[in-house]
Parts: structure tokens; C-alpha cells; sequence
């Protein structure tokens, strides 16, 4: 699925409410408008970036719904991309299986059912005690004979995004040397940040939407740099669900974070 990249500068204001916004690529322009407030677009050229546009709209209006009221003001620069002729309705399936394929020099992102084919799992979870600023991780690693491997870390002064994220980071390191690998999580912002958040933030220097830092900047760029050249899928799984590697890993991870160092 090829990834277009494109400018939106805000260029003005009209009433008050609605922003006139410029969006380019190196051959053409278009100019639409959008009120934050009310969530309304118009689209005003009649060329073939505007068609692209409204045969993309649903990507469009999901940057520019998810941006801030108050980080809509002149001036304002962005660098975005669209993924040609995205199936959204898959890729928000949570059913599905998210595949980012980044060998050969080029990034593809796009969605399976849940075939059972031969390939290394990782199954992660992570707890993080808020009130006590640390917690733990833990992974299961199964080959493609079907044995696993339990792996356990303590994580100390992180969130529990990032605790969910540490998990993966270290569960790949360990697969260094393995191109095809599934990992199966219960947490959208892994599942997410790596196939749909991470281009954008790359695109414009690790900033979001909002013209803030990403959070969580150095691990998401660790996790980056160890899934290059490889081909990963993310299937999602419901925490607490009775899913068997996923409530273990739940109960290891918890473990973990009791660390008696801790306390």
C-alpha cells in the first residue's frame, strides 16, 4: 500500500472558527477549509490532488479531527501521509491482523484475517503500579516448533504505556536474527504507534499533530531501528480475557513488578 507524503500549512482564518489550509505535495496544491469546532471540511480546487484528497478523506479528517482546537493558529506547518486507497474499516478491525512489512528497502502496512501460518510469536503484556512508580514485563517467545520461552524484566520510573512498549522493544532484541515475527498484545498503543503513529512522527522530527514531542520518543525510535528489515505482525487480543499466553504473561508481569527492590 504506497504511502503519500504531503504539506498542510494553516495559511488563514475565516470567522473565527474555520482555518483556510494549503496541503502540497511537489507538483500541486490544494486549498480546504476546516472548523475544529464543528468538524466541518470543504474542499475548493478542482485538480487531481483534491481528488485524492476526497477519495482519502478519512485519513485527512482523522489528523485533522485528532489535533487540538488550541494548536489551530496561522502558520502552523505540517508533513503528513496518506496511505493510497487504505481500508480503514480493516485496519480499525481489531479482529484483523495489522502486517508492517519494512524489508527490501520500503515500508508496507496492511491488514490479514487471522490465518494460523508458521511463524515466530511473541506474546507481551506489562503491569505498572502508578502509585509506587515501577512494575514489570514479561513475554512469551514461541518458535515454530511450538515451544515457548518465558522472558521477565522489572521496569522502574516509566508509565504504563511505555511499560507495554519496553516488553515488545525487548521481546524483538531477543529475535534479532529472525525476519518474520507475530506479536500479540492487549495494547493499542503498540499495536498502533509502530503501523499507523511512528511515520508521521519520523516525517516531522518525532513531533505530533500538535506540534509537541512524541511520547516516549527514544523507545519508539529503539523500536524502529530493531524491526527494520523485517516483516511483523500485530494481532490485539482483549486483556483479561482468559487468553491463555496473555493472562500468564499478565500474571508474570505483576510478578515482576513486586520486585522486593521496590518496596
Amino acid at each position: 500500500m504506497e504511502m503519500l507524503v504531503f504539506n498542510m500549512n494553516i495559511i488563514d482564518k475565516i470567522n473565527n472558527t474555520t482555518y483556510k489550509i494549503k496541503i502540497s505535495n511537489e507538483y500541486l496544491s490544494s486549498i480546504i477549509t476546516f472548523n475544529p469546532i464543528k468538524k466541518e471540511l470543504s474542499f475548493f480546487d478542482n485538480n487531481n490532488l483534491t481528488t485524492y484528497l476526497k477519495c482519502n478523506e478519512y485519513q485527512l479528517r482523522k489528523i485533522l479531527h485528532n489535533k487540538r482546537n488550541d494548536t489551530y493558529f496561522i502558520g502552523f506547518k505540517l508533513i503528513f501521509s496518506l496511505r493510497d486507497g487504505k481500508d480503514v474499516a480493516a485496519f480499525n478491525d481489531r479482529n484483523k491482523i495489522v502486517v508492517l512489512d519494512k524489508r527490501y528497502n520500503k515500508m508496507d502496512s496492511y491488514v490479514l484475517d487471522n490465518k494460523k501460518t508458521p511463524i515466530y510469536k511473541i506474546y507481551t503484556d506489562a503491569s505498572y503500579f502508578e502509585h509506587k512508580t515501577h512494575g514489570g514485563y514479561a513475554f512469551i517467545i514461541e518458535n515454530l516448533q511450538g515451544e515457548y520461552k518465558l522472558y521477565t524484566g522489572e521496569i522502574n520510573k516509566l508509565g504504563s504505556s511505555q511499560a507495554e512498549l519496553t516488553s515488545a522493544i525487548e521481546a524483538v532484541r531477543i529475535l534479532k536474527n529472525i525476519e518474520k515475527i507475530r506479536i500479540i498484545t492487549d495494547s493499542q498503543y503498540v499495536r498502533k504507534g509502530l503501523t499507523e503513529w511512528l511515520p508521521c512522527w519520523k516525517l516531522n522530527n518525532y513531533k505530533t499533530a500538535n506540534g509537541e514531542d512524541a511520547k516516549n520518543k527514544e523507545n519508539w525510535i529503539q523500536f524502529d531501528e530493531l524491526t527494520n528489515n523485517k516483516y511483523i505482525e500485530f494481532q490485539w487480543v482483549k486483556g483479561h480475557s482468559n487468553h491463555f499466553e496473555n493472562s500468564l504473561c499478565d500474571m508474570y508481569a505483576k510478578d515482576a513488578g513486586k520486585s522486593k527492590k521496590y518496596l
